[in-house]
Protein backbone atom coordinates (compact mmCIF):
# COMPACT_ATOMS: atom_id res chain seq x y z
CA UNK A 1 0.00 0.00 0.00
CA UNK A 2 1.23 3.16 -0.44
CA UNK A 3 2.01 6.01 1.81
CA UNK A 4 -1.02 8.79 1.32
CA UNK A 5 1.48 11.77 2.79
CA UNK A 6 4.44 10.92 0.08
CA UNK A 7 1.89 12.69 -2.23
CA UNK A 8 2.14 16.54 -3.03
CA UNK A 9 -1.54 17.55 -2.57
CA UNK A 10 -1.42 18.89 -5.90
CA UNK A 11 -1.21 14.66 -7.05
CA UNK A 12 -3.92 13.65 -4.43
CA UNK A 13 -6.06 10.40 -5.89
CA UNK A 14 -9.27 12.31 -6.05
CA UNK A 15 -10.45 15.83 -7.65
CA UNK A 16 -11.88 19.47 -7.07
CA UNK A 17 -14.20 19.55 -4.03
CA UNK A 18 -13.67 15.58 -2.82
CA UNK A 19 -9.53 16.90 -3.14
CA UNK A 20 -10.56 19.90 -0.99
CA UNK A 21 -12.24 17.54 1.70
CA UNK A 22 -9.67 14.43 1.77
CA UNK A 23 -6.66 17.01 2.13
CA UNK A 24 -8.87 19.19 5.05
CA UNK A 25 -8.88 15.81 6.94
CA UNK A 26 -5.39 15.13 6.50
CA UNK A 27 -3.87 18.38 7.02
CA UNK A 28 -6.14 20.19 8.61
CA UNK A 29 -7.97 17.95 11.08
CA UNK A 30 -5.19 15.25 11.32
CA UNK A 31 -7.29 12.13 11.32
CA UNK A 32 -5.83 8.73 11.64
CA UNK A 33 -8.12 6.46 9.49
CA UNK A 34 -10.31 6.71 6.40
CA UNK A 35 -13.49 5.39 8.39
CA UNK A 36 -13.10 8.91 10.37
CA UNK A 37 -13.85 11.21 7.03
CA UNK A 38 -17.28 11.08 7.64
CA UNK A 39 -18.33 13.38 4.28
CA UNK A 40 -16.55 11.09 1.82
CA UNK A 41 -19.32 8.46 0.39
CA UNK A 42 -18.56 5.10 2.34
CA UNK A 43 -17.65 3.68 -0.85
CA UNK A 44 -15.07 5.83 -1.95
CA UNK A 45 -13.43 5.45 1.77
CA UNK A 46 -13.05 2.12 1.52
CA UNK A 47 -11.38 2.30 -2.16
CA UNK A 48 -9.21 4.89 -0.87
CA UNK A 49 -8.36 2.63 2.54
CA UNK A 50 -7.52 -0.24 0.15
CA UNK A 51 -4.66 1.73 -1.52
CA UNK A 52 -3.31 3.88 1.10
CA UNK A 53 -2.63 3.84 4.81
CA UNK A 54 -1.83 6.91 6.59
CA UNK A 55 0.43 6.84 8.84
CA UNK A 56 4.39 6.16 8.40
CA UNK A 57 4.80 4.72 12.33
CA UNK A 58 4.32 1.76 13.76
CA UNK A 59 5.00 2.81 17.45
CA UNK A 60 4.76 6.37 18.67
CA UNK A 61 6.69 7.17 22.35
CA UNK A 62 7.07 10.19 24.19
CA UNK A 63 8.93 12.02 26.90
CA UNK A 64 7.96 15.00 28.56
CA UNK A 65 10.21 18.37 30.11
CA UNK A 66 9.72 20.24 33.04
CA UNK A 67 10.19 23.13 30.59
CA UNK A 68 6.96 21.81 28.42
CA UNK A 69 8.88 20.55 25.61
CA UNK A 70 8.54 16.81 24.54
CA UNK A 71 10.60 14.41 22.44
CA UNK A 72 8.59 11.74 20.05
CA UNK A 73 10.47 8.21 19.13
CA UNK A 74 9.06 7.20 16.16
CA UNK A 75 9.22 3.70 15.00
CA UNK A 76 8.92 3.10 11.32
CA UNK A 77 7.41 0.16 9.57
CA UNK A 78 10.54 -1.42 8.95
CA UNK A 79 11.73 -1.10 12.47
CA UNK A 80 13.85 1.59 12.64
CA UNK A 81 13.47 4.81 14.67
CA UNK A 82 14.10 8.68 14.80
CA UNK A 83 12.59 11.36 16.59
CA UNK A 84 11.11 15.04 16.21
CA UNK A 85 10.90 17.78 19.05
CA UNK A 86 7.87 19.76 19.67
CA UNK A 87 8.92 22.74 21.73
CA UNK A 88 6.28 25.18 22.85
CA UNK A 89 6.94 29.40 23.39
CA UNK A 90 4.48 31.61 24.83
CA UNK A 91 4.11 33.29 20.99
CA UNK A 92 4.75 30.04 18.77
CA UNK A 93 4.40 26.28 18.89
CA UNK A 94 7.80 24.91 16.80
CA UNK A 95 8.47 21.49 16.00
CA UNK A 96 12.08 19.92 14.75
CA UNK A 97 11.93 17.27 12.42
CA UNK A 98 13.78 14.71 11.38
CA UNK A 99 14.65 14.13 7.60
CA UNK A 100 17.03 10.81 7.86
CA UNK A 101 17.41 7.84 10.03
CA UNK A 102 20.81 8.32 11.46
CA UNK A 103 23.36 10.61 10.32
CA UNK A 104 25.82 10.53 7.59
CA UNK A 105 28.04 13.81 8.42
CA UNK A 106 29.25 12.33 11.69
CA UNK A 107 29.54 15.46 13.63
CA UNK A 108 31.53 14.45 16.74
CA UNK A 109 29.58 16.32 19.14
CA UNK A 110 25.97 14.70 18.20
CA UNK A 111 24.39 11.86 19.37
CA UNK A 112 22.87 11.13 16.41
CA UNK A 113 26.34 10.91 14.83
CA UNK A 114 26.85 8.05 16.90
CA UNK A 115 24.18 6.16 15.43
CA UNK A 116 25.56 5.98 11.69
CA UNK A 117 23.32 6.21 8.51
CA UNK A 118 20.06 4.12 8.29
CA UNK A 119 18.38 5.78 5.34
CA UNK A 120 16.47 8.65 4.06
CA UNK A 121 12.81 9.57 5.31
CA UNK A 122 10.32 10.09 2.26
CA UNK A 123 8.18 12.97 1.94
CA UNK A 124 5.36 11.31 4.10
CA UNK A 125 7.70 10.31 7.10
CA UNK A 126 8.96 13.61 7.51
CA UNK A 127 5.59 15.72 6.91
CA UNK A 128 4.04 12.76 9.30
CA UNK A 129 6.27 13.92 12.37
CA UNK A 130 4.02 17.17 12.21
CA UNK A 131 0.67 15.13 12.11
CA UNK A 132 1.64 12.67 14.74
CA UNK A 133 3.21 15.88 17.24
CA UNK A 134 -0.31 17.30 16.71
CA UNK A 135 -2.19 14.51 17.44
CA UNK A 136 -0.33 13.69 20.55
CA UNK A 137 -0.55 17.44 21.72
CA UNK A 138 -4.30 17.59 20.86
CA UNK A 139 -3.78 20.60 18.51
CA UNK A 140 -4.85 20.65 14.67
CA UNK A 141 -1.95 20.38 12.58
CA UNK A 142 -1.81 23.97 11.24
CA UNK A 143 -1.96 25.02 14.54
CA UNK A 144 2.09 23.98 14.23
CA UNK A 145 3.29 26.92 12.76
CA UNK A 146 7.05 26.97 12.95
CA UNK A 147 9.21 24.64 11.72
CA UNK A 148 12.63 23.86 11.28
CA UNK A 149 15.05 20.49 9.55
CA UNK A 150 16.90 20.45 12.25
CA UNK A 151 16.57 16.97 13.45
CA UNK A 152 18.23 13.82 12.93
CA UNK A 153 19.82 13.59 9.30
CA UNK A 154 20.75 16.16 7.00
CA UNK A 155 18.52 17.59 4.98
CA UNK A 156 20.43 18.61 1.20
CA UNK A 157 21.93 14.91 1.20
CA UNK A 158 17.80 14.09 1.18
CA UNK A 159 17.33 16.63 -1.22
CA UNK A 160 14.58 15.56 -3.55
CA UNK A 161 12.35 14.10 -0.31
CA UNK A 162 13.28 17.00 1.90
CA UNK A 163 12.02 19.38 -1.35
CA UNK A 164 8.70 17.58 -1.67
CA UNK A 165 8.23 18.10 2.16
CA UNK A 166 8.72 21.25 2.32
CA UNK A 167 6.56 22.07 -0.92
CA UNK A 168 3.72 20.26 1.24
CA UNK A 169 3.83 22.31 4.18
CA UNK A 170 3.93 25.80 2.68
CA UNK A 171 0.48 23.79 0.41
CA UNK A 172 -2.09 25.92 1.31
CA UNK A 173 -4.46 23.22 1.42
CA UNK A 174 -2.15 20.52 2.91
CA UNK A 175 -0.08 22.70 6.22
CA UNK A 176 -0.19 26.05 4.80
CA UNK A 177 2.75 27.60 6.85
CA UNK A 178 4.61 30.41 6.03
CA UNK A 179 7.78 29.97 3.84
CA UNK A 180 9.16 32.62 6.91
CA UNK A 181 8.64 30.65 10.00
CA UNK A 182 10.35 27.09 8.04
CA UNK A 183 13.98 26.89 8.24
CA UNK A 184 16.31 24.33 6.84
CA UNK A 185 19.64 23.70 9.04
CA UNK A 186 22.89 22.27 7.13
CA UNK A 187 26.28 21.44 8.30
CA UNK A 188 27.07 23.11 4.96
CA UNK A 189 27.25 21.51 1.67
CA UNK A 190 27.82 23.90 -1.23
CA UNK A 191 26.57 22.18 -4.07
CA UNK A 192 22.93 21.62 -2.00
CA UNK A 193 23.27 25.48 -0.65
CA UNK A 194 22.88 26.26 -4.29
CA UNK A 195 20.37 23.98 -5.65
CA UNK A 196 18.31 25.61 -2.41
CA UNK A 197 19.07 29.09 -3.82
CA UNK A 198 17.75 28.44 -6.93
CA UNK A 199 14.30 26.81 -5.32
CA UNK A 200 12.17 30.10 -6.64
CA UNK A 201 9.35 29.16 -5.30
CA UNK A 202 10.20 27.93 -2.23
CA UNK A 203 12.14 31.02 0.15
CA UNK A 204 12.53 28.79 3.02
CA UNK A 205 15.28 29.92 5.45
CA UNK A 206 18.95 28.69 5.19
CA UNK A 207 20.97 27.75 8.77
CA UNK A 208 24.71 26.30 8.23
CA UNK A 209 25.85 24.52 11.22
CA UNK A 210 29.62 25.59 10.92
CA UNK A 211 30.87 25.47 14.63
CA UNK A 212 34.00 26.55 13.75
CA UNK A 213 35.81 29.15 11.57
CA UNK A 214 38.85 27.54 10.75
CA UNK A 215 39.40 24.26 8.82
CA UNK A 216 41.35 22.47 11.16
CA UNK A 217 38.66 22.70 14.18
CA UNK A 218 36.04 22.28 11.68
CA UNK A 219 37.72 19.18 10.72
CA UNK A 220 38.10 17.41 14.41
CA UNK A 221 34.29 18.55 14.67
CA UNK A 222 32.89 17.42 11.68
CA UNK A 223 34.88 14.68 10.65
CA UNK A 224 33.57 14.66 7.23
CA UNK A 225 33.99 18.46 6.83
CA UNK A 226 37.09 18.26 4.67
CA UNK A 227 35.20 17.76 1.93
CA UNK A 228 34.42 21.43 1.93
CA UNK A 229 36.59 23.85 3.57
CA UNK A 230 35.05 27.04 5.38
CA UNK A 231 35.81 28.86 2.42
CA UNK A 232 33.93 27.00 0.23
CA UNK A 233 30.67 26.79 2.03
CA UNK A 234 31.13 30.60 2.97
CA UNK A 235 31.44 31.16 -1.11
CA UNK A 236 28.06 29.14 -1.66
CA UNK A 237 26.22 31.57 1.50
CA UNK A 238 27.06 34.91 -0.34
CA UNK A 239 26.42 33.48 -3.45
CA UNK A 240 22.97 32.20 -1.47
CA UNK A 241 22.51 35.72 -0.17
CA UNK A 242 22.73 37.24 -3.76
CA UNK A 243 20.20 34.86 -5.39
CA UNK A 244 17.71 34.87 -2.40
CA UNK A 245 18.28 38.30 -0.69
CA UNK A 246 17.95 36.27 2.66
CA UNK A 247 19.39 36.37 5.55
CA UNK A 248 21.86 33.48 6.60
CA UNK A 249 21.79 31.93 10.00
CA UNK A 250 24.99 30.27 11.59
CA UNK A 251 24.62 27.79 13.99
CA UNK A 252 27.59 27.51 16.53
CA UNK A 253 27.68 24.70 19.07
CA UNK A 254 29.72 25.64 22.13
CA UNK A 255 32.62 23.40 23.10
CA UNK A 256 34.77 23.35 25.83
CA UNK A 257 38.25 24.01 24.87
CA UNK A 258 37.62 23.86 21.22
CA UNK A 259 36.11 26.40 19.51
CA UNK A 260 35.23 29.19 21.85
CA UNK A 261 38.49 30.53 22.10
CA UNK A 262 38.82 34.60 21.46
CA UNK A 263 41.03 33.83 18.30
CA UNK A 264 38.05 31.95 16.92
CA UNK A 265 35.30 34.70 17.68
CA UNK A 266 37.64 37.28 16.04
CA UNK A 267 37.99 34.78 12.96
CA UNK A 268 34.40 34.19 12.57
CA UNK A 269 32.96 37.97 12.57
CA UNK A 270 35.67 38.40 9.84
CA UNK A 271 34.34 35.29 7.88
CA UNK A 272 30.88 37.31 8.55
CA UNK A 273 31.92 40.60 7.38
CA UNK A 274 29.78 42.15 4.41
CA UNK A 275 27.23 39.04 4.76
CA UNK A 276 23.66 39.56 6.43
CA UNK A 277 23.66 36.96 8.62
CA UNK A 278 22.86 35.90 12.70
CA UNK A 279 24.90 33.48 14.44
CA UNK A 280 23.37 31.29 17.51
CA UNK A 281 25.33 30.34 20.16
CA UNK A 282 23.98 26.83 21.02
CA UNK A 283 25.86 25.56 24.80
CA UNK A 284 26.11 21.64 24.17
CA UNK A 285 23.38 19.81 24.90
CA UNK A 286 25.55 16.98 26.77
CA UNK A 287 25.05 13.15 26.55
CA UNK A 288 26.71 10.01 27.64
CA UNK A 289 30.37 8.80 25.35
CA UNK A 290 29.98 12.04 23.60
CA UNK A 291 33.82 13.10 25.04
CA UNK A 292 32.46 17.11 25.01
CA UNK A 293 32.06 19.34 27.08
CA UNK A 294 29.54 22.71 26.70
CA UNK A 295 31.37 25.91 27.03
CA UNK A 296 31.02 27.42 30.71
CA UNK A 297 28.60 30.71 30.83
CA UNK A 298 31.83 32.82 30.92
CA UNK A 299 32.99 31.29 27.68
CA UNK A 300 29.78 31.87 26.20
CA UNK A 301 29.20 35.39 27.11
CA UNK A 302 32.64 36.25 26.16
CA UNK A 303 32.72 34.94 22.92
CA UNK A 304 28.83 36.99 22.46
CA UNK A 305 30.47 40.05 23.36
CA UNK A 306 33.21 39.61 20.96
CA UNK A 307 31.20 39.05 17.93
CA UNK A 308 28.49 41.72 19.29
CA UNK A 309 31.93 44.55 19.48
CA UNK A 310 32.18 43.15 15.78
CA UNK A 311 28.89 44.31 14.59
CA UNK A 312 27.90 40.50 14.32
CA UNK A 313 24.42 39.81 14.98
CA UNK A 314 24.67 37.27 17.69
CA UNK A 315 22.05 35.60 20.44
CA UNK A 316 22.52 32.28 22.16
CA UNK A 317 20.16 29.74 21.54
CA UNK A 318 19.04 28.19 25.07
CA UNK A 319 18.26 24.42 24.93
CA UNK A 320 15.00 22.77 25.53
CA UNK A 321 14.36 19.26 27.30
CA UNK A 322 17.89 18.40 28.76
CA UNK A 323 16.03 16.35 30.97
CA UNK A 324 14.37 14.23 28.22
CA UNK A 325 17.05 13.71 25.76
CA UNK A 326 16.24 16.37 23.84
CA UNK A 327 19.44 16.65 21.81
CA UNK A 328 19.43 14.92 17.91
CA UNK A 329 19.65 11.26 18.92
CA UNK A 330 19.72 11.08 22.42
CA UNK A 331 16.70 9.10 23.17
CA UNK A 332 17.24 6.38 20.08
CA UNK A 333 20.83 5.99 20.43
CA UNK A 334 19.70 4.56 24.24
CA UNK A 335 17.36 2.27 22.75
CA UNK A 336 18.96 -1.60 21.71
CA UNK A 337 19.55 -2.02 17.82
CA UNK A 338 19.80 2.05 17.96
CA UNK A 339 22.59 1.58 15.22
CA UNK A 340 20.54 3.41 12.17
CA UNK A 341 21.47 0.45 9.72
CA UNK A 342 19.54 -2.08 11.80
CA UNK A 343 16.16 -2.50 11.33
Amino acid sequence: MELLLDLHPDAYPLEGFRRRQLLDWVYGQGVGTFDAMTNLPTELRAELAATYHLSPYREIETVRSADGSVKYLFTLHDGRQMEAVYMPYLDRKTICVSTMVGCPAKCAFCATGAMGFGRNLTPGEIVGQILAVAGGEGLEPRELRNLVFMGMGEPLLNYTNTMTAARILLHPLALGMSKRRVTLSTVGLPKGIRQLAAEDDLGIKLAISLHAPDDVTRNTIIPTGHRNSVAEIMDAAREYQAATGRRVTFEYAMLRGVNDHPWQAEELAGLLRGLVSHVNLIPMNPWEGSGFESSSEEQIQTFYDALEARGIDVSVRRSRGKDAGAACGQLALKRPGAVAGSA
